[in-house]
């Protein structure tokens, strides 16, 4: 039997305890980062988060391990390829994933490394001033030329297309030009959350959108019950205040009095005699008075409204209480 350095299994035990007693495990992508940015990461997750890096085969070993007692954390096992480390903690993923997308700063690119977009250099001036660096830049394919005292590129021009290997030429130019194309930080593959493993496409998500969409199907779900005269805990206010304006505008149009109704009603009964009045030329001293005032204010009420200039009338049509009944429904309910 092969001897197993103890530095390895004391690794191992560490990963498996770590996965063992914290809640949230998560595979970490940590390609490109120096030693340098990563010492400085995990002192922005420390208090919340470890940070544990080691061989993949070790990796591999401690979720077996730790499968025993969690049994979804072998799905993770997918996740190991590439430069990783494991995450432990108590946040949830998506704090987590959150946290790690803060941690990601624009970086140069290495010779050979793929292009995560389009590397444009911008139409405009350089940081160069006039010497051999223009030849330099024209070799790349770029328009560069001399303007006031300053290189210029004449056009905007794409130096690598997106998925492209980035040329060692290229990679050692862009800096100088100050374009840092490449993203580099903890970037989470996958987590393990109380027997769920949440992928990244799952995390990648803005701020407050789970929160957002389910007020949003709450909204629409109460609105739907009331449209649906569906009661329920959310619905019944509006329920009845819907049924209420329904029935009292029944009761006007019916003309069924109430203590709600009839002040409302006599109104309209009192404006109906007046119309009345005016068409059969009923010449009783006070209601003759009450229509010279309302004639009086006619013009007046006229002038207010906006002039329609020279527009073809059209004509009114009329609507049934049936039809009335239902606008007045769909406005308020």
């Amino acid at each position: 039997m092969a001897h197993v350095a103890a530095w390895k299994k004391d690794m191992v035990n560490d990963l498996v305890q770590e996965m063992v007693s914290k809640p949230v495990v998560a595979i970490v992508d940590v390609h490109g980062i120096g030693g340098q940015q990563i010492q400085s990461m995990r002192a922005g997750l420390r208090g919340h988060a470890t940070v544990k890096m080691t061989k993949n085969n070790l990796i591999l070993l401690a979720l077996d391990e730790a499968a025993k007692e969690k049994p979804e954390l072998a799905e993770l096992k997918d996740q190991i390829y590439g430069q990783c480390a494991v995450v432990a903690t108590e946040m949830n993923p998506f704090k987590l994933f959150a946290r790690m997308e803060s941690t990601k700063t624009a970086a140069p690119a290495k010779p050979g490394e793929i292009a995560p977009f389009d590397i444009v250099v911008p139409k405009g001036p350089t940081p160069f001033g006039p010497g051999p660096i223009i030849g330099d830049l024209q070799k790349l394919g770029l328009p560069a030329a001399i303007e006031g005292g300053k290189i210029v590129v004449k056009k905007d021009t794409t130096l690598v297309k997106e998925g492209e290997s980035i040329p060692a030429n290229v990679a050692a130019m862009l800096p100088k030009l100050e374009i840092l194309p490449m993203i580099v930080g903890l970037d989470l593959r996958a987590a393990y959350e109380d027997g769920t493993i949440y992928k990244k496409e799952v995390l990648d998500i803005p701020e407050n959108y789970y929160r957002d969409m389910f007020a949003t199907a709450a909204f629409n779900a109460r609105g739907l019950g009331v449209s649906i005269a569906f009661p329920a805990k959310d619905t019944i206010v509006p329920l009845i205040q819907k049924a209420f304006r329904e029935a009292f505008g029944l009761s006007i149009s019916a003309a069924i009095p109430t203590k709600e109704n009839i002040e409302m009603l006599i109104a309209k009964a009192d404006s109906q005699m007046l119309a009345v009045a005016s068409a059969a030329g009923y010449t009783n001293d006070s209601i003759a008075a009450r229509l010279s005032a309302a004639a009086a204010c006619a013009p007046v009420a006229a002038a207010a409204e906006p002039a329609k200039a020279d527009e073809p009338e059209e004509e009114e049509e009329e609507v049934s209480e049936e039809e009335a009944a239902a606008g007045l429904s769909a406005l308020f309910g």
